[in-house]
């Protein structure tokens, strides 16, 4: 059993719910398990990191701006496959916690490996809100502005995609106002739940890269199924 999933949620750190409870907010990493829920779309554990911890993956950016890696990974060799891609350069603490996140995931969803991709970014991956056509994923910001989402009820779906007739996101009617537009923080854990969620292939969740500048990257990391 993944021990910290495992955990009971301490006193005073209750769940939030946003969105007719299409997305769970907490501060103890068992607020992903609520994934589950019917209904639910998001779970974030929120979590926010040390200084010395940022210090340093702020460092191994800077000496690696263009790092991007594809891996298949188990709970049990995570941590060995990421240090030897890293040529053994990326900080301890990163590689462990990145580690701990693949066994977590795996442990949720009962899997034996997970594709995970690492990378660099100093442009936005994915400018435009989409869906995932995945079961579920994991997201996670180590460095920068984080992934930006839209809770069910404020989203048109018919204007997703080419239904948006070429127009921003802003104006298609997608969504009516800014302030509709969720964001995540660095170091906060996220599991999305796709289009190839059983039950959920309408109600996927929405979401997109954060507008970024070039001078100030992102580090994020996700987790797929095998």
């Amino acid at each position: 059993m993944n021990a910290v999933l495992a955990e009971p949620m301490a006193a005073g750190c209750a769940e939030q719910t946003i969105g007719n409870i299409d997305a769970r907010l907490g501060e103890q990493p068992t607020v992903l398990s609520d994934i589950y829920q019917d209904g639910v779309n998001i779970a974030v554990w929120q979590r926010r990191f040390e200084q010395g911890f940022a210090k340093a993956i702020s460092q191994y950016m800077a000496a690696n701006p263009t790092m991007s890696k594809s891996l298949t990974v188990s709970a049990a060799n995570a941590f060995e496959v990421l240090d030897y891609a890293t040529d053994g350069q990326a900080p301890k603490a990163l590689l462990e916690d990145m580690a701990q996140l693949v066994d977590m995931f795996c442990y949720l969803f009962d899997l034996d490996e997970v594709g995970l991709r690492f990378a660099t970014l100093s442009g936005a991956m994915c400018p435009r809100f989409h869906v995932d056509q995945v079961p579920c994923r994991l997201v996670t910001t180590y460095h920068g502005a984080a992934t930006e989402w839209l809770p069910n009820p404020t989203v048109d779906r018919s204007k997703l995609g080419r239904g948006s007739n070429g127009q921003p996101d802003s104006l298609s009617g997608l969504y009516q106002h800014e302030s509709d537009v969720q964001q995540l923080h660095c170091g906060d854990v996220a599991l999305l739940k796709g289009g190839r969620w059983e039950g959920n292939e309408e109600t996927a969740l929405v979401h997109r890269s954060p507008a970024i500048d070039a001078d100030k990257p992102r580090f994020i990391m996700t987790l797929d199924f095998g």
